[in-house]
């Protein structure tokens, strides 16, 4: 049976993706890069905010097509918004045959009507290309941002085993990549759920030594949690980049508040100068997200002048999206989107 996998979203899903891809290999499954020629077709989803909940949607009718005008026997769903809205998907989408969710992966092969094949499982298959790929050290998130979805769907934050990940770059290293990028929906806190310490630096020095890379990529560091020991370790190994995915999503220190994370303005000065001071020439990138609940002209206004200072290397903005179940949603003084919009 000839499967072909679309994937959406994050380079956290893309590896969810890979393991599927790699359970379906250890099955006999073989893959396809044209839709028209699959005989399977799973959709691997996400719903972070409303355009990717449109966009995952709209991929799913898409798909759904080759069942009736193609060869395709079978449509799977999995992923974050099949994770999310299950049920819904059952009752409203009658051309999807399985539902695969985030916790769920080697489920892949009895939704594509194989047999179990989990012990012969040999790891991922790279779709990246195979010059860059992602090492995905943790699932879930324990910061709960009033206005994120992710805890809700991909639960607390679990450290992945030090021995695996590294058995895994490995892997990774020997199968031609040359440039790692280290990803969990927060990398900074890796280990406290397992070690009792930050474990980030030591993780890192270890994949530092695994011969064949060139270079090792940190994203995703939240701010309140670069320690300086992360730092030095940054400055110090040759292999990793100088350059760092920092998200702060504001710099009013009342919309951070409501937002719930852990920093403030001045909390944020500091790390971004000691980041610098630390590692020379350190690259930033950032996200923001403008119009969010009871957000002031004034609290817009803090905000450029905060990035006009700060002077990022890449910056990435994004509307405030309103999503049930979180509790931004119910704040009052909901920003209307042509505001949202004018402040992007």
């Amino acid at each position: 049976m000839k499967v072909f996998f679309l994937s959406l979203g994050c380079d956290k899903n893309r590896v969810d993706s890979e393991r599927m891809l790699g359970h379906l290999e250890a099955a006999g499954f073989s893959f396809v890069y044209d839709e028209e020629e699959a005989d399977i077709i799973v959709v691997n989803t996400c719903c972070f905010i409303d355009a990717a909940k449109e966009e995952s949607i709209n991929s799913i009718l898409e798909m759904a097509r080759y069942k009736t005008e193609g060869k395709c026997k079978k449509l799977i769903v999995c992923g974050c918004l099949a994770e999310r809205y299950r049920q819904e998907i059952a009752e409203e989408l009658p051309e999807v045959d399985a539902i695969v969710g985030v916790n769920e992966l080697p489920d892949i092969i009895k939704a594509c009507g194989g047999l179990d094949a989990t012990e012969k499982y040999k790891g991922r298959v790279v779709t990246t290309g195979g010059h860059y790929e992602f090492l995905k050290i943790a699932e879930g998130c324990n910061k709960r941002c009033t206005y994120c979805i992710i805890p809700y769907i991909r639960g607390s934050y679990r450290s992945f085993d030090m021995d695996i990940l590294l058995k895994e770059a490995e892997d990774l290293a020997e199968a031609g990549v040359k440039e790692l990028i280290i990803v969990a929906q927060e990398t900074t806190v890796y280990g406290r759920d397992l070690y009792g310490k930050d474990m980030l630096p030591e993780l890192l020095k270890k994949l530092c030594r695994i011969e064949g890379f060139k270079w090792i990529r940190l994203l995703y560091a939240y701010p309140e949690d670069i320690t300086e020991e992360l730092l030095r370790v940054m400055a110090r190994e040759e292999k990793i980049v100088k350059y760092i995915d920092m998200p702060i999503q504001h710099a009013s220190d009342r919309i951070l508040k409501k937002m719930g994370r852990r920093t403030n303005c001045a909390d944020l000065v500091e790390i971004i100068q000691k980041a610098r001071k630390i590692v020379p020439d350190l690259a930033i990138r950032t996200s923001l997200i403008t119009g969010f609940p009871g957000e002031s002209q004034e609290d817009h206004e803090a905000l450029l002048k905060f990035v006009e200072e700060m002077r990022f290397d890449r910056l990435g903005t994004f509307t405030y999206s309103k999503e049930e179940g979180t509790p931004a949603a119910s704040f009052p003084d909901q920003n209307p989107e042509d505001v949202k919009l004018e402040r992007l």
